[in-house]
């Protein structure tokens, strides 16, 4: 009967409610890192309807909400201080009314988390869900499966233009970008049906500039449903971080699996700057590790390499090199480091660059 009345008093009537919700995501979370099957199972059912509602619920916004709110940190925590201040007047009750109303918003993150995005960094892999065997790769082993892709990088560099800056040009703008890769996602769920099938548009970051220094290219906010992409970035960078966003906000968690969907996703489009985007960032990851694997393949190949594609990375380093070095990366690569070993990716930061062992595997499964 004292607890019911310490509740009643103390405790919020919403602040309860999403205590317990952060309670019983607790519980989820921790049955997902025991059981894989339970992780996938909540993943794509719950964790994929609580996703397309969130994405539809913030979809309408032409610009990132989750950018908003970030921006708007500053002036949140002057408030919160502000009323904190202000109620702490009214006496103890209302205090602790106030810090319990303001610790169970705070728990909300935590379980919009659980409930969109946690269970399916826990779930069955992508090379399990596409049958393919992934293992250590042999030089070798990289390096036909670059030239595959250089013959590929190389028919549709043709077909794209390049400006008087090197750089090749997307002929069409973000918002149509954002048609073209919804619809492929939707004739990709023929291929790959464990994709979530839906149609959602990926925000632009309004602060890209800035964000570049991070060294971010894209980021999906679990919290706002929102796929978000760095518009500062280079054009062909553009569809296949995009690509890479989207795959996120369809459930696929991991990093080199996100990385690797966008991958398949943009070469089975049928427009061919789409194509050209994922090529060519599926080629620089394997070309920096066969350069790291067999440095005298790597001056084989990169020979073989269109004329036109080499002065467009040459240009883009050129490009990068204010953004190269700087603390801001460095705290963001730490961050983001930390957050991925935390999910389970053993590998931290690195695991975007094991897309290249799901593109060998995946060369040599077809041949």
């Amino acid at each position: 009967m004292k607890i019911k009345s310490f509740i009643k008093k103390y405790i919020p009537t919403f602040s309860l409610v999403l205590v317990i919700l952060a309670f019983a995501c607790a519980v989820i979370h921790v049955t997902a890192l025991i059981s894989r099957g339970f992780a996938e199972a909540f993943s794509s059912t719950v964790g994929a309807a609580v996703r397309f509602i969130l994405a539809k619920l913030t979809g309408w916004l032409p610009i990132s909400f989750a950018e908003i709110l970030i921006v708007m940190l500053p002036i949140i925590l002057f408030l919160v201080i502000f009323f904190a201040v202000k109620t702490a007047k009214k006496g103890k009750i209302a205090s602790i009314r106030y810090l319990a109303g303001l610790f169970s918003v705070i728990t909300l993150i935590y379980s919009s988390f659980v409930l969109t995005f946690a269970c399916a960094y826990r779930g069955v892999t992508l090379d399990e869900k596409l049958d393919l065997e992934r293992r250590d790769v042999s030089a070798a082993e990289l390096k036909h499966t670059t030239a595959l892709v250089i013959e590929e990088l190389n028919k549709y560099s043709s077909l794209v233009y390049y400006g008087e800056d090197r750089f090749s040009v997307m002929p069409y703008s973000f918002r149509e970008l954002n048609g073209k890769l919804s619809d492929a996602y939707i004739s990709g769920v023929e291929n790959y049906p464990f994709l979530q099938k839906m149609r959602s548009n990926a925000k632009p970051i309004l602060l890209s500039e800035p964000m570049t220094y991070t060294h971010i290219s894209g980021v999906y906010t679990f919290f706002t449903g929102e796929a978000n992409v760095n518009t500062n970035y280079k054009d062909y960078n553009t569809p296949f971080t995009m690509a890479h966003e989207m795959a996120h906000q369809r459930g696929i968690a991991r990093e080199d699996e996100a990385n690797f969907i966008a991958f398949l996703i943009c070469i089975e489009s049928e427009d061919d700057y789409i194509r050209y985007s994922a090529y060519l960032n599926m080629f620089e990851y394997l070309a920096n590790a066969l350069y790291k694997a067999d440095k005298t393949a790597y001056a084989e190949l990169i020979t073989a390499v269109n004329i036109n594609v080499r002065y467009e990375l040459v240009a883009y380093s050129d490009y990068f090199d204010k953004y190269r070095d700087n603390v801001a990366s460095d705290i963001s690569g730490a961050v983001n480091n930390s957050y991925l070993i935390s999910q389970g990716q053993v590998s931290g930061t690195k695991s975007y660059g094991l897309v290249v062992d799901l593109a060998v595997a995946y060369y040599l499964s077809n041949g």
